[in-house]
């Protein structure tokens, strides 16, 4: 693989370099980073989309990872409710001294298991890449799902809730990073969107599935939803190799070349195209400005793992703890209205109120 961090276009000052005659755009206590235009590849839109069908490819299999979680939601509320998964786990069947909270167990467990693989997945992505991140994740998923699907008692399939959590929860976070990073970025938005919509229809299809079983006869009724989310998950890790790394993380390892035939590669047009160069110098620039900020605040002598905790640890410094703040506030308020709750338990509810 080639390296050609020597080679990188002069794009950052630090107070010791000496100055360059273009604007300055980012400014952070000594680190500028240089002017760089938007790169538009001439259309917008659909339009945009369907003239990239390498990106939509690798953006449509990456959203698969949101499909997963939206399918989970939608398969779990439903199999509650069946008696012959009642009978197969009393512990989780009404009347049961602890229904209301082996129920609350089993469904949020999935949650702590996905808090805990977001954690470790910033770790995974940037030292292996965000291809195999994914692939990693895809494995957790798999294992959970075989798990839960085999499952004879509670415990076994609270355990496999937990570790598909993992996997689902990191193939929700490392899709849209996945994305945002080979898109072009007049149609970025546009592919992220397909995120949320595939966990909508994600949770949509795990519904019909769920309410097409429920007349099978025997434990098949809920172990078939089970095994089945087992596809998509699937379809990420093993497709997602046959698309390119992303051209930023190759330059974050200082694969400078590899970084230029990727985004070659993603964007249909030759290495020497204006815009494919001036997308690819720009890359360069960023991360040539995040290793500066990195190397001013933590040195350049400490381990990948330490150098990882005190960039977590940078979130709740005062510079930064406004944008942290937005960061956490958003997600945690859209949790916080109950949605996530009601999506699990809407057939429980409506059966309720009779």
């Amino acid at each position: 693989m080639s390296d050609n961090k020597n080679s990188r276009p002069t794009s950052i000052d630090t107070k010791t370099n000496a100055p360059n005659h273009d604007s300055p755009v980012h400014l952070e206590e000594g680190v500028t980073l240089r002017h760089s235009t938007v790169i538009s590849y001439d259309n917008n839109g659909i339009k945009a989309i369907l003239q990239s069908p390498y990106v939509f490819g690798a953006a449509l299999l990456a959203s698969f990872g949101g499909f997963s979680f939206g399918y989970d939601q939608g398969v779990i509320s439903l199999i509650l409710t069946m008696p012959v998964f009642h009978k197969a786990f009393p512990e989780i069947a009404p009347g049961h001294p602890h229904y209301g909270f082996n129920t609350g167990i089993m469904t949020g467990l999935l949650e702590l298991g996905a808090f805990i693989g977001c954690l470790f997945f910033p770790l995974v992505a940037d030292r292996y890449s965000r291809k195999i991140g994914l692939a990693i994740a895809t494995a957790f998923f798999v294992v959970g799902a075989i798990i839960q699907t085999a499952a004879n008692n509670y415990g076994a399939l609270v355990a496999g809730r937990t570790i598909g959590g993992v996997g689902v929860g990191t193939l929700a976070m490392g899709a849209p990073l996945y994305i945002s990073e080979i898109a072009p970025a007049n149609i970025r938005g546009s592919l992220l969107v397909l995120e949320y919509i595939s966990i909508v229809v994600g949770a949509i299809v795990a519904y019909w599935i769920t309410y097409g079983t429920r007349v099978i006869n025997g434990e098949w009724a809920f172990r078939l939803p089970f095994l089945l989310q087992m596809v998509p998950a699937l379809a990420v890790g093993v497709g997602i190799q046959f698309f390119p790394f992303s051209p930023r993380w190759l330059a974050m390892r200082h694969r400078d070349e590899d970084s230029l035939h990727s985004l070659e590669r993603l964007r249909g047009l030759p290495r020497t195209d204006p815009r494919v160069q001036h997308e690819w110098k720009g890359i360069l620039r960023e991360v040539e400005l995040q290793e500066a900020v990195l190397a001013r605040e933590h040195g350049t002598e400490k381990s990948f793992i330490a150098l990882e905790l005190q960039q977590w640890g940078d979130l709740f410094k005062p510079k930064y703890l406004s944008r942290t703040a937005v960061g956490l506030a958003m997600p945690f308020f859209q949790q916080f209205s109950g949605i996530n709750a009601f999506v699990y338990y809407a057939p429980i509810f409506f059966a309720a109120l009779g």
